[in-house]
């Protein structure tokens, strides 16, 4: 079958709305949405014809600010199923979705539909969720996920990937990862995942365990034998704003105090300031741990470490430490997570102050 794909034009609504009729029975699309998702909508809308006839089409949406794509409906026209049209539509769709700087494509399918679930399921896609009475008809609905764009290492160096194992050690979790990176071998286990958190940790949030300091993170990683560069751009204690207690402030005083005493007998280097060169660091064979804002990730406003990959033109590729269940994520969904230039740059700065905080090692 000779076929060609092209955007949907609005000269193509009466054989959209005539397949849409011929292809489903409940929650079609009507020609005023047709309309709109070819007009309007930031949307992708492809159609395979032949001989000047539709014979299928897929709608891919895509989400501002976000990673993610959705396949809103596919249809194939009953001549030309069993031929591989749905695996060829699904194909352009998620090549149309990567080039709008879309990592994952999702898409809901009924449970009573067999025939797409297994062309999904082929094609990659895996089960995450199931809604139940998400049809019109009251059918229940499969969600499916598949990771279209796929990290190819531009780096010599392999980062391993560890999942922190408490609520607060996200800092230590990265350190682990990163020492496992410039040492082939080297076991990332719990125990040294708590001791490093001991080690680094500073009292910063107003009730539960707290997490780790960039000096910290620095003072554990220097001793552990690795060459270590630090940079913050504000002095002294940090998350001092989030704290009310007059106690928990001089408890978090008192250990930052104690971090700046031993790093001024250390060979951490400190730089004060400015953003940190990203591309430079990767070249120079540096492992760098970042401090983000999870609101970007998770909508919650804390501060959450996270470590670099890779980047390239279009992303900086980050292992995310936290894998956030309530979302339905797998570890795997965390590793060289893709996210834009532009929106890691908004997540690099914590709070009023704006903080910006690295720790980088080396070999």
């Amino acid at each position: 079958m000779t076929l060609s794909f092209r955007v949907a034009t609005l000269d193509d609504l009466p054989e959209l709305v005539a397949l849409e009729q011929h292809c489903f029975t409940t929650d079609r699309l009507s020609p005023r949405s047709f309309q709109w998702m070819i007009s309007r909508a930031h949307a992708q809308l492809l159609v395979a014809e032949k001989s000047g006839h539709l014979l299928g089409y897929a709608l891919v949406l895509f989400h501002r600010g976000t990673s993610l794509a959705r396949l809103y409906s596919l249809a194939i026209a009953t001549p030309a199923r069993g031929l591989g049209l749905g695996k060829q539509l699904l194909a352009r769709i998620e090549a149309c979705a990567v080039a709008h700087d879309c990592a994952y494509l999702r898409l809901e399918v009924r449970t009573d539909n067999p025939g797409a679930i297994a062309l999904y399921e082929r094609s990659g896609y895996r089960r995450f969720a199931l809604i139940n009475d998400y049809y019109a008809d009251h059918t229940d609905a499969l969600r499916l996920e598949k990771r279209i764009l796929q990290h190819t290492d531009g780096r010599a160096l392999s980062v391993p990937y560890y999942q922190q194992t408490t609520d607060f050690t996200c800092g230590a979790a990265c350190l682990l990862m990163a020492m496992g990176a410039l040492t082939p071998g080297r076991e990332a286990q719990r125990r040294e995942e708590l001791q490093i958190w001991r080690e680094a940790t500073t009292v910063f949030m107003t009730a539960g365990h707290g997490g780790c300091s960039p000096q910290g993170l620095a003072l554990a990683a220097w001793r552990r034998g690795f060459r270590v560069r630090m940079q913050v751009n504000v002095y002294g204690p940090l998350f001092l704003d989030g704290v009310r207690d007059p106690h928990k402030k001089e408890v978090i005083r008192l250990v930052h105090e104690g971090f700046e005493e031993e790093l001024a007998g250390s060979d951490v280097q400190q730089i004060h300031g400015g953003a940190l060169d990203l591309t430079q660091v990767l070249d120079d064979g540096g492992q760098p741990l970042v401090l983000i804002s999870s609101y970007r990730l998770t909508r919650s406003k804390s501060p959450h470490w996270v470590i670099v990959t890779d980047c390239d033109q279009e992303f900086v590729y980050l292992h995310d430490p936290d894998v956030d269940h309530s979302q339905h994520r797998q570890p795997m969904d965390c590793q060289h997570l893709p996210v834009s230039h532009g929106e890691f740059e908004r997540m690099c700065r914590f709070g009023n102050n704006q903080l910006r905080a690295a720790v980088v090692l080396y070999r």
